[in-house]
C-alpha cells in the first residue's frame, strides 16, 4: 500500500490535492458554525486583520472543527483496524497502514482488532497426495468444534480429514488434533514448538510449514 505522505516528486500533486480537500471541508464548517451566509464573512481563514478579535474568533472555530475533523478520522481509522483484523490482517499490516507504526504501538492501540476469527486447518485423504482445506470462523469454539467433527468422521471417507489446527489472528496454533487410529477417533496434541508459529499465507514460507505439519502428523507411530 502506497503512503500518500512517503511519496517523492511524482506524489507531490495527489498530496497537496488531498491535504486541500481536508483544509475545504474544515472551512467550510467553519463557516457554517460562524453562521456566515452566501456571500458573507471572510472568504479565506486568513481573510480578517490578523490581531483583531474576529480574527481570534475565526481562528478558535477553525481549530476547534479540526480537532473534531481529527477525532472523527482517529474513529475511522480504528474502525477500520477492527475490520481489517477481521479480515486477517497482522499487527505490522496495521502498522504500516496507520503510518508507519510499529508492530508493538498497532497492538497497544487496538489490542482487540487482530485475534477475532481463527482459520481451521485440515489435511484431508487417508493415502497420499493429502488435501489441504483451510476454513475461517469467528469464534475458536466453533473452529475447534468443527475440526474435532471433521477429523472424527474422516475415518468414514477415504477423502475424510486424517487431522486438524486451529490458528488464530495472531498466526499461533491454539488447538490440534489428529485421527489416533489406536482409540479410532481424534486425539488432541501439541505441535512441536516449530510448528506452533504459522507464515501468513502470502509468505513463501507458508507451503513449507504445510508441508512440515503433514510429514508431522502422516509419520506419527
Amino acid at each position: 500500500m502506497t503512503n500518500l505522505w512517503d511519496l517523492a516528486g511524482e506524489g507531490v500533486e495527489e498530496r497537496v490535492a488531498f491535504a486541500a480537500e481536508v483544509r475545504n471541508m474544515v472551512w467550510r464548517e467553519t463557516r457554517r458554525r460562524m453562521g456566515y451566509g452566501e456571500g458573507r464573512g471572510p472568504s479565506t481563514v486568513n481573510g480578517l486583520n490578523p490581531t483583531s478579535t474576529a480574527a481570534r474568533r475565526l481562528h478558535l472555530a477553525y481549530m476547534e472543527v479540526a480537532a473534531d475533523a481529527g477525532i472523527v478520522a482517529r474513529h475511522l481509522v480504528d474502525d477500520a483496524a477492527a475490520r481489517a483484523g477481521r479480515a486477517g490482517a497482522s499487527y505490522t499490516q496495521l502498522g504500516e497502514a496507520a503510518g508507519n507504526l510499529s508492530r508493538q504501538a498497532a497492538r497497544k492501540r487496538w489490542p482487540e482488532a487482530v485475534g477475532t476469527h481463527w482459520v481451521l486447518y485440515t489435511i484431508t485423504g487417508k493415502e497420499p497426495p493429502h488435501g489441504r482445506a483451510t476454513t475461517l470462523y469467528r469464534s475458536e469454539e466453533k473452529a475447534v468444534e468443527r475440526g474435532r467433527t471433521a477429523v472424527d468422521e474422516g475415518a468414514y471417507a477415504d477423502d475424510g480429514a486424517i487431522a486438524a489446527v486451529v490458528v488464530n489472528s495472531a498466526r499461533e496454533v491454539v488447538w490440534a488434533c489428529w485421527f489416533n487410529h489406536a482409540t479410532w477417533g481424534p486425539d488432541e496434541t501439541e505441535l512441536p514448538e516449530d510448528l506452533r508459529s504459522v507464515p501468513a499465507p502470502e509468505s513463501p514460507d507458508h507451503v513449507g510449514w504445510q508441508q512440515r505439519w503433514e510429514q508431522y502428523i502422516t509419520t506419527r507411530p
